[in-house]
């Protein structure tokens, strides 16, 4: 054998069994996934018992159809179980009082039914020059006056010719018990005066002058309120000369008595008293110079 001839390396073993490690390892991952399933659907039947008997009394209703079985002698109570419904509530009782709020409900309509027949006729004239319109609803009653009928140009102040128009209407309503707002309107045009610094001051006015010569003549003052509304609430186009002359108005509205949010007291009786005609008087900050109205 020639010299310096390396020697052949011994061949190594070969392992026929490594398999059974990665088996064995996973067959303990496979007993630990069971396990923890196993823990997991495990209730405690003690806890469930009472989650389960706290939710059904919660939730649960005995059948009005089904009669509970009696064990034992039944509890005579001296006191007799309370109604449902109290007696005040029968269905023919509830029936009696519709009637009877039907039946007011007609009566106040016919009232004011009356009092606008009464006032046409009165006023049939004014009415006929178109100065005055008359509309009735189921809860109101509105005379609409015109402010050239009552007032001169950008004045408070009555006219001579207003004075007969109003001492007519007060006839009707002096004894009536229903509430009356007085309401002033004026047109778009604004207005600028030591007087009146914007039309809401103006229209103001014209109510409460309106509501004092109604006290003069005799109709309650705790039944009436001046309202002035301005500019707002227009009835025609501004930008016309005849629909400025509809938007400037005085409206009298004649509340039905169910109307009134003076109505009722606690003790649930007829509570008109109020001390003093209320005037609504709110001046607009925005308001420009210019002609009177």
């Amino acid at each position: 054998m020639a010299k310096g001839r390396r020697k052949k390396a011994p061949e190594e073993h070969e392992n026929h069994e490594r398999w059974l490690v990665s088996y064995a390892d996973f067959i303990t991952l496979l007993f630990a996934f069971f396990v923890v399933m196993y823990s997991v659907s495990t209730i405690n039947e003690g806890k469930y018992r009472v989650l389960s008997n706290t939710l059904d009394q919660a939730f649960s209703f005995p059948e009005s159809g089904l009669d509970p079985i009696q064990i034992g002698e039944i509890s005579r109570q001296s006191d007799p179980i309370p109604a449902v419904f109290p007696t005040e509530n029968s269905p023919q009782e509830l029936n009696e009082k519709l009637e009877k709020l039907n039946e007011s409900q007609q009566q106040q309509q016919d009232q004011l039914s009356t009092i606008s027949t009464q006032v046409k006729e009165m006023l049939s004239p004014y009415i006929d020059q178109e100065l005055i319109e008359v509309r009735r609803d189921d809860l109101w009653l509105k005379i609409e006056m015109k402010s050239s009928l009552l007032f001169a140009s950008g004045s408070a102040k009555l006219a001579g010719d207003a004075i007969p128009v109003l001492r007519k209407i007060s006839e009707i309503f002096r004894p009536l018990p229903n509430t009356i707002h007085v309401e002033g309107y004026t047109d778009d045009r604004p207005i600028l005066t030591p007087e009146f610094p914007s039309n809401w001051e103006l229209s103001a006015g014209r109510a409460a002058s309106v509501v004092s010569q109604l006290v003069k003549e005799g109709v309650g003052a705790a039944r009436m309120a001046a309202i002035g509304y301005g500019e707002h609430h227009p009835v025609a186009d501004n930008r016309l000369e005849e629909g400025r002359e509809k938007n400037r108005r005085v409206v009298l509205v004649v509340l039905a008595q169910s109307a009134s949010r003076f109505k009722l007291d606690q003790s649930g009786q007829e509570n008109l008293a109020v001390p003093e005609a209320k005037i609504s008087n709110t001046a607009d900050p925005h308001a420009a110079a210019g002609r009177p109205q």
